[in-house]
């Protein structure tokens, strides 16, 4: 990035509480603004298209605001794979509608997968891209599940399930980024930030 980290803030274009604590783990300084975006995603692409492709919406959408700074977007959806193709699971309409989510994934693996993007407008720059990690569930019953949901950490959250809360007790395994699941792949996102200068290994011991 040609501005320098004194300059440049980051803006994080997004409200999900998930992705801050995750932000705030590697001690980097941001603010936040939510992105009011229509969701919705062209025929025919794919889970992994959609989240990239929302993600990129996102950061451009606050991005008009906040011209010469760093935008970050991100979206995280839950993948079912099988003959019949995808099943996009996103956030859950209401507490049946979780239930129903949960009874899908339960004793199956499933994928999460999360799109990110990064743009300055005044500098002309976009950097996008994504994680997908497997999710194995235990084969939770009727009442494990019912009661989980009564918790109400489903509402929010893509897959109805939050694997960093009660829903750990039902993850069996997972291959890939345990970040990713929770809302955002800090491996990949921490070292975009590392090269526009935002991120420093200092801010880990003097933030």
């Amino acid at each position: 990035m040609s501005e320098s980290s004194e300059t440049l803030r980051l803006i994080l274009a997004s409200g999900s509480p998930r992705r801050r604590e995750l932000l705030r783990k590697i001690a980097v300084t941001f603010e936040v603004v939510p992105a009011e975006i229509d969701e919705s995603i062209a025929p025919g692409m794919s889970a992994l298209e959609a989240v990239i492709a929302l993600a990129h919406r996102k950061a451009e959408k606050v991005a008009q605001q906040y011209r010469k700074h760093a935008v970050l977007g991100a979206d995280t959806t839950v993948v079912l794979g099988g003959s019949g193709g995808e099943t996009i699971l996103g956030k859950p309409k209401d507490d049946q509608d979780a239930v129903r989510m949960l009874k899908m994934l339960r004793g199956r693996s499933h994928t999460v997968h999360t799109g990110y993007a990064l743009c300055c407008l005044d500098s002309d720059i976009m950097v996008q891209g994504s994680a997908s990690t497997e999710v194995q569930l235990l084969d939770v019953s009727d009442e494990d599940i019912e009661a989980y949901v009564a918790t109400g950490e489903p509402r929010d959250k893509a897959g109805a399930y939050a694997i960093q809360g009660i829903a750990s007790m039902f993850v069996t395994s997972i291959n890939g980024s345990y970040s990713n699941v929770v809302g955002l792949p800090l491996a990949e996102v921490s070292t975009e930030l590392k090269r526009w200068g935002i991120w420093r290994p200092e801010l880990l011991v003097n933030g």
